[in-house]
Formats: structure tokens, sequence, C-alpha cells
């Protein structure tokens, strides 16, 4: 987009609220100015303009595991399949994937996200090594792959590559690990070093991302959030699951006398540069002092879901003016509508009325408390300063289409209700990345050609069922 072309909408959501008769001036791929017009005006008019999500944590090879995963493999009615028989077979699929077959997953996975409205994608990337465990001839070959399926698609990437040591508190790593694993922290370093050079020429973001206290062992975690400050700066994104499984809260309990998040609050300084993933079983003083830390809380309803995780306490959370953003983790969805529709109704379940989510302050719109909120603290987490429609940040936005059969007749801000809460597919029309539309008239213009080599991928790998 050239520099100061102007954008008109119907509606925008500005930090104020919903808009009507908005128009953006762009220049350099961000937003210089936004003025509010009355009456006709003589462009064409977009539809309604929401800021462009942040999708804050994705695996991308995960995206071939969906549907592979569904069968049960415990046949001992005592015991049940969860998270840990699930993980059995992502060490399948991950074993499987070579370059070329990773490029091919991640490139239609970048367009299911743009389509779907994320603009921008937190890659947690610890497949770093070939499938006997030894580093590609150019090391950070895989992270590189994914770099460039982001830049073929349009979507924003933070890289987030994750240092990984052991299998758990009290044991080695599991040979099945082999791709992930890394010598020491000098040697994890040195990936990160050479990943810099690569995300600076790609226009990327580099955060770092500590597996999990489980994986990283805490003196190792020391060395390496230090050394990733000399490689990348102070305020680098740094991301680490936490809390997913009870199994995991338990164990960490044993081996250090500390839950984990009440861990890392004590060790580290964790705040606006940190994203804790999942967080789903924190206790209530952990939960609280998490929101008081200023780090975001990075949920991932769908696959928390899919898994047997739990549910994070999410109206609570709110309630201590916490920090949020939403991902799509291993992809058995990818819709940032369809996250905050979970993260919704499961509080309406777990209260058992209804309008449970706008806080004191908020509009009484749900849509506008679940997207804004979550657009703010994703932004935060992948290191952008400045968000939403406002002059200085992204010209990140999605255009819903008014004349949608499920938004036809309701104001602007109802219509965001009815796109997060009542299921409207087909309502994104458009979607802008740095000021040009990447996805228009609701497809990708790569969307053919990334599903010819997704289904050329999977096709080499047979399936039982």
């Amino acid at each position: 987009m050239t520099s100061g072309t102007e954008v008109r909408s119907a509606a925008a959501f500005l930090p104020q609220g919903i808009v009507e008769d908005v128009c953006f001036e762009v220049e350099s791929g961000r937003i210089r100015s936004v003025k509010h017009e009355r009456g006709e005006l003589a462009q064409r008019r977009l539809g309604l303009l929401v800021p462009g999500m942040p999708n804050l944590h994705s695996h991308a090879f995960q995206r071939a595991l969906v549907g592979r995963a569904e069968h049960r493999t415990i046949q001992d009615p005592s015991q049940s399949d969860s998270f840990w028989t699930w993980r059995e077979e992502m060490y399948r699929i991950a074993q499987r994937l070579d370059e070329e077959a990773l490029f091919s997953v991640a490139s239609l996975l970048y367009v299911e996200m743009l389509e779907a409205g994320y603009t921008s994608v937190g890659e947690f990337h610890y497949l770093h090594h070939g499938p006997d465990g030894v580093a590609p001839p150019e090391r950070g070959a895989y992270g590189r792959v994914l770099l460039e399926a982001a830049a073929e698609a349009g979507i924003r990437m933070t890289l987030l590559p994750v240092p990984y040591f052991t299998g758990g508190f009290d044991r080695p790593a599991d040979p099945r690990q082999r791709r992930f694993l890394h010598r020491d922290a000098e040697d994890f370093l040195q990936l990160l070093t050479g990943l810099a050079q690569d995300v600076k020429r790609s226009g990327a973001r580099l955060g770092v991302a500590p597996h999990s206290l489980r994986a990283v062992p805490l003196r190792i975690l020391e060395d390496i959030l230090d050394g990733a400050r000399e490689v990348l700066g102070s305020s680098h994104p740094i991301h680490v699951h936490v809390s997913e499984q009870e199994a995991e809260v338990e164990s960490c309990l044993k081996a250090t006398g500390r839950r984990p998040v009440a861990l890392l609050l004590e060790r580290f300084e964790v705040g606006s540069s940190w994203c804790l993933v999942h967080a789903t079983h924190v206790d209530a003083a952990e939960r609280a002092a998490l929101a008081a830390s200023g780090a975001v809380v990075g949920l991932c309803p769908s696959t928390e879901a899919n898994l047997g995780d739990g549910h994070f306490a999410f109206e609570a959370y709110l309630d201590e003016d916490g920090l949020f953003g939403v991902g799509s983790d291993s992809h058995v969805t990818v819709d940032p509508a369809e996250e905050l529709r979970h993260l919704d109704y499961q509080a309406r379940l777990r209260r058992r009325r209804r309008g449970v989510v706008a806080r004191d302050g908020d509009p009484p719109r749900p849509g506008i408390t679940l997207w804004g909120r979550a657009q703010t603290g994703g932004a935060q987490a992948l290191g952008e300063k400045v968000s939403g429609l406002t002059p200085g940040a992204l010209a990140d936005w999605v255009e819903l289409n008014l004349e949608h059969p499920r938004l036809a007749g309701l104001a602007p801000a109802a219509a965001l209700d009815a796109f997060l809460l009542g299921s409207a597919p087909g309502a994104v029309r458009s979607v802008w990345v740095a000021g040009r539309p990447v996805v228009e008239d609701g497809r990708h213009p790569l969307r053919d050609a990334a599903e010819r080599r997704f289904r050329s991928a999977m096709k080499q790998w047979t399936v039982e069922g």
C-alpha cells in the first residue's frame, strides 16, 4: 500500500468502542490518523473493521496431527485417554516431518489463520532437529522453514524457539523427544543467535520459549534467560507452558515444594514480556499474583478442551483485571471467534447464567470485552508496543461483512456479538496486514496451492481406523 492511502469503513472497533463512519490514513504499514466522517463517503467503504487478532500460541507441525489422534488407545475401562496418550501420537507425527512436509503443513495453516481473522502468530517452535535427533547441516533450518511459510502467506510472525532438556522433574528426556533437545544452554543460545539473523532479514520478531519447568531445569532456565537478553535485548517475548496438567503440578510440588506458577513468580522477574501458556490449574493465590504481574495468560480453549486438560477460571481472572490472549495451539480448530466463544460459554456454564464476561466499566457487549481484551493481551505477548485501530499501530484489521445473513440488520456492536457468540461462517470478508489486503472475499489467494501441497504431504501417511 502506498504512503498516505485512505481506507474508509462503515464502522470500526476503536479504543473508545465501535464507531460508525471512520476513515484511516495508512503510511508504511501503520495507521497515521483516524478520522470520524459522517454521511455518504465518495469511496467504497469496508464493513465493520476490528483489530486483527494475534494467535499467541501455535505449534505449526501439530496441524498434521488433526484427526489422527482421536481414536481410543487405552482398552482398560478403568483408565482413559488423556493429554499424555495424545502426546504419544504427537511424537509419531513429529518423527515423520522433514523440511518439505513442515513447509506444506505450515503454509496451509497460516493461510487458514489469516482467513479466520488472525493477523499475527507466535510460533512456539521446538522441532529443531532431524528425526535422528541430529541438527541439520544449517542450524535453524526448521525455524527458517516456518519463517518462509509465514512470509509467503503474509502473516506476521514472532518466532519463539524452544529450549528443551528433560522429560520431567525427576527423569531424563525420552528418546522420542530427540528432535526437540539441546545439549545445554550454550547449545540452545547458538541456535538462537543464528536465528536472530534470519528473523531480522524476514521482518519477523524473535523471542524465547522455555518449554516448561518440567523440561527446563531452573538452573538452565536462568542461564538461558541471561543469554537471551544478550542476544535479543531486555524486552523480548518470553513464553512458557505452565500448569497445563494436574500431574505436572503434582510433580512440581514433589520436586520443588512449590506449585509451578508460584515457583516462576518467586525465581524470576515475571512481567509484561512474559506469556504463561495455559495456566489451567493455578490456585487462587497464583491467579491473583499472575494478574498483578502484568504478564499475559495464553489461553487455548479448543486445544485444552480437546485434550481434556480442564478449564481456566476465566471470569475470576477478569475480575482481577488479568491480561489474556488466545492461541490455536494444536490447531484442532483455527478460529479466534471459536476460542473466544469457548471462553464465554465455559464461564456461563460455571456461573449458570448469561452475561458474565463483560466487566464493570466495559460496554454491555461481550464481543467488545472478548475481542478487545484478547487482541490487546495477544499483541503484548507477541512484542507489539502499540496495538488496536489507533495512530501508530500496525494497520492490521479484519473486515466483517455486515450484509452476512448472521449479521444483517444488526448494529455494528451487536454484529460483533453475533460473529463471536452465534457462529457466522463466512462473515470475514477481508483481512489486512500492515495496510495491505491478504484475504479478499473471504479467501486467501494461495489457498488452492497450499491445499495441494498439504494433501500431497498428508497422503504419504496411512491412517488406520
